[in-house]
């Protein structure tokens, strides 16, 4: 990871999530600001496992010219060792190891966030696969799966098998995206760990990402939600880290955002279906249309064809008024962000 990090400031990283960052994704949000690099969503993996084609072609086809770690999710060591040589054969900067996925049906597996449940077997997967990865190997991990008083434990695990990177959502599993993020933990993997350190969760706009670095320490952030509501806050966040003006979008700017992530999305969809695709676009406007002015989140969610699709949007987004810079505060999708910038 490291040699992946700008010279002059703090990196800035989409952060890989489940049937969001796809390749039409990355490149729409690269459109807008490009970030550094990118993590793929998580690769299924267990014994009769294979890769995943659509989610390969986010490395293999991607076009941005940033580097790309492909992300793993599983806990058989010898299918997570066999599926990291097969990634190694394909243009990746590096194997990312999921540790930190609240879904629960993924931690009924004891996977992503279930395996912080058992510390030693997390030591011994990580050990493991530390000998089995050649290039860069990187975790992602919350701060532990019930409470955060767990999290120096794993942070010793962390730092004895001299992994190349280490993410850290700044929340245990059972919190979900449901509380604040803690930085003091963030915080302390920085001063412990020789490895870069970056901070995730509760990024919504420049001021809580810069209040997070001031926080952490960190060598950088990864953008999740609020990428996918803002995807200009890479430019953004990059403009303030330099001290340079940076444009505010308006609505009519995001109308554009919608109707370009529509239509790269149908292009890459197999059996393309009208219908489907709006339920599927509407997943996302969920987090797009949240705290805008009027009825758009209301009646974006009664869409049912592609042309009421297109005209909600017209009717609510043809305008240029300024974007808000932050969701709501007290917001259900974002909770807690505003004691990030509380915090300082």
């Amino acid at each position: 990871m490291r040699d992946f990090l700008p010279t002059d400031r703090p990196a800035l990283v989409l952060a890989p999530m489940q049937d969001v960052t796809d390749l039409p994704f990355m490149r729409v949000i690269a459109r807008r600001g490009t970030p550094d690099w990118f993590v793929t969503e998580y690769f299924r993996v267990h014994p009769e496992s294979c890769l995943n084609r659509y989610i390969l072609r986010s490395i293999v086809e991607n076009e941005t010219g940033r580097p790309v770690f492909a992300q793993m999710i599983g806990r058989d060591l010898a299918s997570l060792a066999r599926t990291a040589r097969e990634l190694a054969a394909h243009p990746i900067a590096g194997i990312d190891l999921n540790l930190g996925c609240p879904a629960p049906i993924v931690c009924r597996k004891d996977a992503g966030g279930g395996l912080l449940r058992n510390p030693e077997s997390v030591n011994r997967l990580i050990g493991s696969l530390r000998e089995a990865i050649p290039g860069k190997f990187t975790v992602k991990t919350r701060l532990g799966y019930t409470a955060a008083d767990e999290f120096p434990g794993l942070l010793e695990i962390f730092r004895s098998h001299g992994i190349d990177g280490l993410t850290i959502h700044g929340r245990t599993v059972v919190e979900r995206y449901q509380t604040p993020v803690h930085p003091d933990f963030v915080h302390m993997a920085v001063r412990t760990m020789a490895c870069p350190v970056i901070a995730n969760g509760n990024v919504v706009d420049v001021d809580t990402g810069l209040s997070y670095l001031a926080q952490t320490g960190a060598a950088g952030l990864m953008v999740g939600r609020g990428a996918i509501r803002n995807p200009w806050i890479f430019s953004q966040l990059g403009a303030a880290l330099a001290s340079t003006p940076s444009t505010d979008p308006t609505y009519r700017d995001l109308w554009e955002y919608v109707l370009e992530l529509y239509d790269e999305i149908a292009r890459e969809t197999p059996k393309f279906n009208p219908l489907a695709h709006v339920q599927r676009m509407k997943k996302t406007l969920a987090y797009i249309s949240h705290g805008l002015e009027g009825d758009f989140e209301y009646d974006m969610r009664r869409a049912k064809t592609p042309e009421d699709f297109q005209e909600i949007c017209r009717r609510h987004l043809d305008h240029d008024v300024r974007l808000p810079a932050k969701p709501p505060v007290g917001s259900k999708l974002f909770c807690g962000f505003e004691a990030l910038v509380a915090g300082i």
